[in-house]
Parts: C-alpha cells; structure tokens; sequence
C-alpha cells in the first residue's frame, strides 16, 4: 500500500496562493461583468428616454396618420342610422379627406401624406404614410376589415407613430376614430404622454369619440390634443372635418414661409 506523504509548508502556502489568486480573478470577472451589464442597463434607459429621431431629411409638409376602430362594437348600427358604424366612418374619412384636392391645388409646395390603420384586438397597416393620391385612398379605405374583437388604441398610437418619422415632413398628426375605450394592450393614455414626451410636442394626437363618451379620452389635454365627440354620421363628419380642415390643413404656414426651428 502506497503511503502519501505530508504536504509541505511550501506546497501548503502555494496552494493556498492558487486558490486566492483564482479567487481575485472570479471577482474581478463578476465585476467586470456587472459593470458592462449596468452600462448596457444605462444605455438602455437612455435610448428609452432619448427624444425621436427622423429616419430621413425633413421637410415643409404634413403627414396624417389615420387609425380607425374595427372592434366588434363598430359593426353596430349608427345612431340614427341603418348602417354600421364602421361604414358610416369610413364614408365620413372619405368625405373629410376629398378636401385635400383643394388644399394641393393652392399649395403644391406643400405635401400631404397620408397613411391609413385599423385597429381592434390587433393593428393593421392598410396604407403606409405616402402622398395623398385619391384613388389609393379609396382603394385603402374600401379593404377596412369587418369589425370583430377587442379595442388596442394604444397598440395602433404606437404602430403608427415610427411612420410619421419616415415620412419626411416637419408636421405629424395622429387622428383616431373611435366608439370604446381600450381594451387590449398598452393603454392609449400612457402611450399618448410617451409620443408627446418623445416627440418633444412635434406629433399632435386628435381623436374623435364616436357614440361614445370624451372623458374616456381627457387625457389628450394634457399632451397638447383633443378629443371631439360625434353621436351620428352627420356630427362625425363634422367633427372630422373640423380637425382636418380646422387643424391639420389650417396650420400650414402660408406659401413662403418657413417652419419654426425646433430646440
């Protein structure tokens, strides 16, 4: 049988630096480690807080991101109406984009561009934010899906918003048709106040509360927009109209005139 011999003072307290030494090297990795994740944490939290930025080189026009409600909800009659609400809408954003025609005429200098979503459990682009054309229009809005499933307001604020800034023109509009509140996804409340925070106020948020109440919608007052209220086709065109022709057309700047510098 084989005998061990004793280990030595010398291989004893050279063992004993092995080990302490593999020690300081496995903390100073963790270190390391926890350092580069807390500079990734921060950089994170900085891209999440940092203002938006254009994709591309900007310029004098509008653009118009339209976000219409297709939950189940909008396949019920109009007050007053033997059609379903989301035809009525449909026929009511026809009507108030016909005025485009007119404004181009005046100003060809400046552009509108136009995109068109749907929105219920889930969002769908139909038209991607492109210079208004009418016929394109007509043909996005005849393939607006029949209503079925829940309300994502906040979802479809959020889908839209990346093309506004793709869309290669100083001035950005959200407009939202709807007859609910949100029930799917991000609440349109926390998502308005993150576009109006990041966007440093560049993308104005309008809704109109279609047979439905406006205090579902009060905080858009405090991101610099506005909720108006329709309770029939008739007062949903108006309201539309009101927006469009009264807001978005009316605030260009008048032919020779620049846009403000925004700090």
């Amino acid at each position: 049988m084989l005998m061990r011999r004793p280990l030595t003072r010398e291989a004893v307290r050279t063992f004993r630096l092995g080990v302490a030494a593999l020690l300081v090297l496995i903390c100073a990795c963790e270190m390391r480690s926890r350092r580069e994740s807390s500079r990734t944490r921060d950089a994170g939290d900085e891209d999440a807080a940092a203002p938006y930025q254009a994709d591309v080189e900007e310029g004098l026009g509008a653009a118009v991101a339209i976000l219409v409600d297709t939950s189940g909800s909008m396949a019920q009659d109009a007050p007053g109406d033997t059609r379903p609400k989301y035809i009525v809408a449909r026929e009511a954003i026809e009507a108030m984009l016909d005025a485009t025609d007119a404004f181009v005429a005046r100003r060809p200098d400046f552009p509108i561009k136009i995109g068109l979503y749907s929105f219920s459990s889930s969002v769908r682009t139909l038209l991607t934010i492109q210079p208004y054309d009418r016929a394109t229009i007509r043909f996005a809005l005849a393939r607006l899906p029949q209503p079925g499933g829940g309300t994502a307001i906040g979802e479809a604020l959020r889908e839209a918003r990346p093309d506004l800034y793709r869309a290669g023109v100083f001035r950005k509009y959200l407009l939202v048709v709807t007859d609910g509140e949100n029930t799917s996804g991000r609440s349109p409340d926390r998502v308005a106040r993150e576009i109006f925070r990041k966007s440093e106020g560049a993308v104005q948020v309008y809704f109109v509360a279609f047979d439905t109440s406006l205090e579902k919608f009060a905080f858009l007052k405090d991101v610099g927009g506005d909720v108006i209220g329709a309770g029939t086709g008739a007062e949903l065109r108006t309201a539309l109209d009101g927006i469009y022709q009264g807001k978005i057309l009316a605030e260009a700047p008048a032919a020779g005139e620049r846009e403000p510098v925004r700090k």
